[in-house]
């Protein structure tokens, strides 16, 4: 059935046009650019032999996460020091590096710490999920490098993963959306997906009423098409990125 196009010309299950571009950053072990539609993420990986005290002779690594706006990523101008102590802004990069965590054998990452920087450059809808779909990929190239110097013995990231969102506008599921279709979503929700098909994560917020089965099932069905095409622009950067 032929639903009527979105604001951008969109079909419901279409995601915006993404693109990754690997190694953005010039000194950072592992890096990309990810673009999807006009909201667009640096990411960088920093690889540290030392990890902090508290973590120190368990014989196992760790990963962390930041994420951060800059000041004009939106339409008003955000002010830096009260980033620091927004909610929002934490919890978006606890979940960022939970995920990451979870996907990465941290005993064969040894005794190193990686930290994942993501600063948001232009924002419009979807920031968490490309920040988090970029992450993976600047972790990827991060520890291919460590093999690549003879200082791990195999890539530690145990599988795939990527993260996209979907709402509920005026009744209907929406694919990737942007700050226009988020606005005005009853029901908002951000998926986080292995490539086995399995969910790390799943955040749903109902704005206006409760919502039933039906509307998140129909919602985690299009967040499975798609972070796969998620998976197959991640896979074309971390080859190029070789």
């Amino acid at each position: 059935m032929n639903i009527a196009k979105r604001n951008d010309g969109r079909q419901p299950h279409d995601m915006r046009p993404i693109i990754i571009t690997p190694n953005a950053s010039r000194f950072a072990e592992g890096s990309c650019l990810v673009e999807f539609g006009l909201t667009r993420v640096l990411v960088t990986a920093s690889v540290e032999e030392q990890l902090p005290p508290f973590l120190r002779g368990g014989k196992k690594g760790w990963v962390t996460a930041e994420y951060a706006m800059l000041p004009r990523a939106t339409q008003n101008r955000l002010d830096r020091e009260r980033q620091l102590r927004d909610g929002r802004v934490k919890e978006i990069q606890r979940m960022i590096g939970r995920c990451l965590r979870s996907a990465t054998d941290l005993v064969a990452l040894g005794e190193r710490q990686v930290k994942i920087d993501c600063d948001v450059i232009s924002a419009d809808g979807g920031t968490r999920t490309a920040a988090l779909s970029g992450a993976w990929v600047a972790l990827h190239v991060a520890c291919s490098g460590l093999v690549k110097q003879g200082l791990i013995a195999a890539n530690p990231l145990k599988y795939q993963l990527a993260a996209v969102s979907v709402a509920l506008v005026n009744g209907r599921p929406l694919l990737d959306v942007d700050y226009s279709e988020d606005s005005n979503a009853s029901l908002d929700g951000n998926f986080v997906i292995a490539s086995d098909g399995k969910l790390l994560e799943l955040q749903l917020s109902a704005e206006q009423s409760p919502f039933v089965d039906d509307d998140m099932l129909a919602m985690l069905a299009l967040a499975r098409q798609g972070v796969a095409v998620i998976f197959a622009a991640q896979n074309k950067a971390i080859g190029v990125a070789k």
